[in-house]
């Protein structure tokens, strides 16, 4: 890569950032041949799927109208179900994003009285409002009489198993476990990690449903968690899943009657799995499940890149470098906000798109703080593409995640470090 590194001087990059990014490109190397090996297991396994469900040129089209017998739909919730493990799934482009996805399975169940349990702490900005945590309590649902539970993480950010066991006796309705960080400093959950708590949930309440908040996982371990006994797992198609195609979309997987029941919710009670359209967009979605694999390996191997790169740069970050991870999110500490927002802008300023575009903080719907997003991506909003946004909230901390490709990302990093350093956040 020694012309791509020379070239780089020529872009305005500091020699000192160059050659950190060197040596974290050569500290990676380990890690990044374990992302090559699941992206490998990941992409036998979604293949598998294609094949075992006998996709054909047909199914690439999709109908009109109501969408009777529509093979594109059926056969792309076949593929979906079993590259997931699942019984079945559901996968629509009228689910408009992740939160849509957990707000559909969460109202499909939950009525005036049930417990809902969040057993990973406080859940996403944006689902803190569906459950009536922040905003408007009447439009929730505890403003619709569904009673919420809530057990903390440790200070070591794990499942506290005592106190989750305990509130488990008291046989909630569903119980909700958000494997990836959010905005928070504590590790996402491991497959593993969730599959032992959903063992230990349903050894004292059998007949809990245990709903899985996948976004940012899939396809960064070699198992989803509907493989591992989980009943539910929902995401969105323009992070991890769409493989950076998918226009928009969302999708539920797990057991059979649950899909139903919340394919009923989306649609009208009886025709959920039977009507429906993808809107000539099957095409794209099939396609980006397909690529899903490589591309979240290389939002991976630009996660830990940016461990890497920014621990050297004297930063501090989650995971740290060579430690697991079971999402593609990056989490860095700034030291002021003005920090945080100059970083963001040298992200912005490295993307294909509105790259002149200086972010700012403000109001977006469903978060209680402001927030600066940078996404200078062909897909609004599209986290699988190199992004990085943060609550202007201390301490001040920058979530960064995606990268259709590494090479990608490496240059977003080197213009965000060096936003830094021509601002005077960093030295030079």
């Amino acid at each position: 890569m020694y012309k791509f590194w020379s070239l780089l001087q020529t872009r305005g990059i500091s020699p000192s950032l160059i050659t950190a990014a060197e040596r974290a490109d050569l500290n990676a190397q380990d890690e990044f041949l374990r992302v090559a090996e699941i992206v490998a297991l990941n992409q036998l396994k979604v293949l598998n799927s294609f094949r075992d469900t006998g996709i054909s040129e047909l199914h690439l089209k999709d109908g009109t109208g109501y969408g009777y017998g529509d093979l594109g739909r059926e056969g792309l919730e076949s593929v979906y179900s079993l590259a997931f493990g699942a019984e079945a799934a559901l996968v629509r482009v009228q689910i408009v994003s992740g939160t849509h996805a957990i707000a559909l399975a969460l109202t499909a169940f939950l009525n005036r009285d049930d417990l809902l349990l969040s057993v990973t702490g406080r859940p996403y900005d944006t689902l803190a409002r569906i459950i009536g945590l922040s905003g408007n309590a009447e439009r929730s649902l505890r403003g619709a009489g569904v009673e919420y539970g809530e057990v903390d993480l440790t200070p070591s950010g794990q499942p506290d198993y005592e106190k989750i066991g305990e509130a488990a006796g008291s046989h909630p309705r569903m119980v909700l476990i958000q494997r990836s960080r959010g905005y928070h400093w504590h590790p996402s959950l491991s497959v593993e990690e969730i599959c032992r708590l959903v063992s230990l949930i349903k050894k004292i309440s059998p007949y809990t449903v245990c709903l899985i908040d996948n976004c940012y996982g899939e396809f960064v371990e070699e198992i989803e968690p509907t493989a591992a006994g989980a009943d539910l797992i929902a995401g969105s198609l323009i992070k991890n899943a769409g493989g950076g195609l998918a226009p928009s979309g969302g999708y539920l997987a797990g057991r059979a009657d649950l899909v139903t029941v919340v394919a009923d919710r989306l649609i009208a009670p009886g025709l959920g799995q039977q009507i429906g359209t993808n809107l000539g967009l099957g095409r794209l979605l099939y396609q980006g499940l397909f690529l899903a694999p490589h591309t979240v390996g290389e939002a991976l191997k630009a996660a830990i890149f940016a461990a890497h790169f920014l621990t050297l740069l004297g930063m501090e970050t989650s995971p740290r470098p060579g430690e697991a991870r079971a999402d593609i999110v990056q989490a860095v500490r700034m030291t002021t906000k003005e920090a945080l927002i100059s970083f963001c802008r040298g992200i912005q300023a490295a993307s294909p798109v509105d790259s002149f575009v200086l972010p700012e903080p403000g109001f977006l719907p469903g978060y209680h703080d402001q927030v600066i997003m940078a996404a200078g991506t062909f897909i609004q909003g599209a986290s699988i593409e190199l992004s990085a946004d943060a609550p202007l909230r201390q301490p001040y901390t920058v979530y960064l995640q995606g990268g259709l490709s590494y090479a990608h990302a490496m240059l977003g990093l080197l213009g965000a470090a060096q936003e830094l350093i021509n601002k005077g956040y960093l030295k030079g």
